[in-house]
């Protein structure tokens, strides 16, 4: 966790200046590396391979030089998809109204997966879900995964420019 914080700290200013925000960084893998950046426009248009290829070269010059991750390893530079990772509080916020599958770290009524409409962030900051027949509050320190259902509202949203 740390150096994945270290990393994300490292190249949220390269990523600023470009316009792009950083959406996940996970390092995977113990013999063969691999640094994986997840970013989306500010500007919310839609990724193309040419965004993440100026990411990577961006990316590569400055970690060669800062060097966070000792030996070999591969970067590898995505866009979060139409059902992307919720990350950031502020995700909970921008997709409120799609649908949600999420983890939690602790059971919570006697389980740790769930799905759903998200409703949001509460006024105390925790996730909002409705379900078929109850509604759930969750902090978000205590959501391990949570992900975008590919759904045909969400794919009517994203052609018409409204799914964030």
């Amino acid at each position: 966790m740390e150096r994945r914080n270290k990393i994300e700290e490292l190249i949220t200013p390269t990523l600023d200046d470009m316009g792009y925000d950083v959406v996940r960084v996970q390092v995977q893998g113990q013999q063969r590396k691999t640094l994986q950046i997840m970013a989306e426009r500010r500007d919310r248009r839609t990724m193309t391979v040419d965004d993440c290829s100026s990411i990577s070269r961006a990316l590569s010059a400055l970690l060669d030089v800062e060097d966070p991750i000792p030996g070999a390893y591969t970067l590898e530079v995505s866009s979060p998809g139409l059902d992307r990772p919720l990350v950031r509080p502020a995700d909970f916020d921008r997709f409120a109204g799609h649908e949600i599958r999420f983890e939690t770290l602790r059971p919570i009524g006697g389980r740790k997966r769930f799905r759903g409409r998200l409703l949001g962030l509460s006024p105390d900051g925790d996730v909002r879900l409705a379900m078929e027949d109850s509604e759930i509050t969750v902090p978000v320190a205590d959501v391990a995964k949570a992900r975008l259902v590919l759904t045909d509202e969400l794919l009517a949203a994203a052609m018409h420019g409204q799914s964030g």
